[in-house]
């Protein structure tokens, strides 16, 4: 399917078709859409509705293939240095900010999303199971947002008031602890429930879906605890140890995914149909850390570049003109792996049914690592979580050999120099083998939950803007005069759109900021 048909498809067919997770939903279609497209009527709905409304609103924020493509796959999964734009003509690689691109991170949270769980949660009971997944998924989302802009509408989201006010960074990390906490108490109280039966798509198959999202709560929690571990250091341990005692992933069995089916909610994978649009290839800085360690999830990550038939990576913030130069073009750059794209006939062939990333037990350990050599009670040293990261992230991508798992760990080697023609340097030179160096440490740790968080950029921009690490290239080439070459990409300014309809809140928005409303600002969390 072509760009141009998939957008128009998925305007027209998606608020009919994306809460059909059974064949069973086929008769409430109609009723369905009537919800989804009737602000009016979303108040007035029943705790019958609540399943479509829950199904909706975890669909939505992790973004169609359009929405995804603007919203994510080019710009925080690009930034992230997981990839590098293929795409001649997008410049974000280049940190050029394209404002009409924004709504697409912005408009699936508030105006679809938000409006769903607010009702669901205005409409059961605090102590009840839907309540408390509604409460963890409201944060997953608003995370990711506020995380991308800084002060976002939080409180008055999904208000209807005219002008809708933005909430302070700092007050937004508040109130998600205390929504964590209470959700997590809530759903430990609860593990034979079965909150939305089905209509659950990301636990709802599983035998104890209460506790599965009780471990995604307290693992989200103690993520935000490393979030704000420099800007606010006792609270921060404080939240990470309430987290862990309270149960965080620890399996993969744990792992969070959405699910993607061209036959039963007609909602393809965005990374993946991004990669089908021949959009985005490995960066330098993945072929420099990966051939390096000869890591086994090199081919699983990425595919050899079909005119070498070898794995080779491509600078961030390269001009167009340098992008056609046979080295840094597309058919001798690598793209995503085979799970999410192959190349066929001469074409790129989307896999649109593979299931989305949104958190994983390899990252807890990685995390728990952190914290334990920040000082933090962990439930292990920072060695023993480092070590059990690694395997675990092994054991999620299906390498599951022993043998080749404690090779790896024990492994001396560090990134190497890319043939890349751009002249570029090994990227950094943190060895697997873990360090006696607690500098070095933190480094490690750092590099190996990058990996591991694989293909997920947009929590992997985050992370690199708060810890500083791993270190990676500098594009290339910076168009946006306030981020001169050599600097980081730290957030996205406000949507023009808001600054258009919502525009005394802006105005107060951006005083909430450490500096001017551009991308260089960073972040309340953001201290490197």
């Amino acid at each position: 399917m072509s760009k141009r048909l998939y957008s128009l498809y998925s305007a027209t067919a998606k608020l009919i078709v994306l809460a059909l997770v059974s064949i069973g939903l086929a008769n409430c279609t109609n009723q369905f859409e009537t919800l989804n497209t009737d602000p009016t009527k979303i108040s007035s709905v029943g705790s019958t509705e609540y399943p479509f409304l829950f199904a909706y609103a975890l669909m939505t924020p992790t973004l169609s293939p359009d929405n995804f493509e603007v919203g994510e796959g080019t710009v925080a999964s690009v930034y992230s240095q997981f990839f590098a734009q293929a795409a001649q003509s997008f410049p974000t690689d280049r940190y050029v900010v394209r404002q009409d691109w924004m709504p697409a991170c912005w408009n699936p949270v508030y105006t679809s999303a938000a409006p769903q769980l607010k009702t669901i949660m205005a409409g059961t009971s605090p102590q009840s199971a839907e309540n408390a997944v509604a409460t963890v998924w409201w944060v997953w989302m608003f995370h990711r947002v506020t995380d991308y802009f800084g002060p976002i509408p939080y409180f008055d989201a999904a208000s209807g008031k005219r002008y809708i006010s933005y909430t302070p960074q700092d007050s937004i990390y508040t109130d998600f602890f205390k929504k964590l906490e209470a959700a997590s108490t809530v759903l430990k109280a609860r593990p034979t429930d079965k909150p939305f039966g089905t209509y659950d798509l990301v636990y709802g198959k599983t035998a104890n879906p209460t506790v599965a999202w009780m471990k995604l709560a307290n693992t989200l929690r103690l993520r935000l605890a490393l979030r704000i571990s420099k800007v606010n250091p006792s609270l921060a341990k404080q939240q990470a140890e309430a987290a862990l005692a309270a149960g965080v992933m620890t399996d993969i069995a744990d792992d969070a995914y959405m699910p993607k089916s061209t036959t039963t909610y007609n909602e393809y994978n965005g990374l993946a149909v991004t990669a089908g649009w021949d959009d985005i290839r490995m960066s330098t800085s993945m072929e420099s850390i990966l051939k390096g360690y000869n890591d086994p999830r090199l081919p699983v990550y990425f595919q050899p570049a079909v005119a070498t038939g070898t794995y080779e990576g491509v600078r961030n913030g390269l001009f167009t003109s340098e992008k056609i130069i046979p080295i840094n073009s597309r058919p001798y750059t690598s793209n995503m792996g085979t799970r999410w794209v192959n190349w066929v006939n001469n074409d790129w062939k989307t896999t649109y049914n593979v299931p989305q990333d949104l958190m994983h037990s390899a990252e807890a350990y990685f995390l728990r690592a952190e914290g334990a050599l920040n000082g933090w009670s962990m439930g292990g040293s920072a060695e023993e979580l480092y070590k059990k990261g690694i395997e675990t992230s092994m054991t999620q991508w299906g390498i599951k050999d022993p043998a080749a798992i404690a090779a790896y760990i024990s492994n001396t080697a560090v990134p190497i120099t890319p043939q890349d023609g751009m002249n570029s340097p090994a990227v950094n030179d943190y060895p697997v083998k873990w360090s006696a160096s607690t500098d070095m440490q933190r480094k490690q740790i750092a590099q190996q939950k990058w990996l591991a968080l694989y293909p997920d950029g947009m929590e992997a921009w985050a992370d690199i803007r708060r810890s500083g690490l791993p270190k990676l290239y500098p594009v290339v080439h910076s168009e946006n005069t306030d981020l001169p070459t050599g600097t980081f990409i730290r957030r996205m300014p406000f949507l023009d759109s808001e600054k258009q309809t919502n525009a005394p809140e802006v105005a107060k928005a951006v005083k909430m900021l450490s500096g001017p409303d551009n991308a260089a600002t960073p972040l309340w969390w953001d201290k490197n």
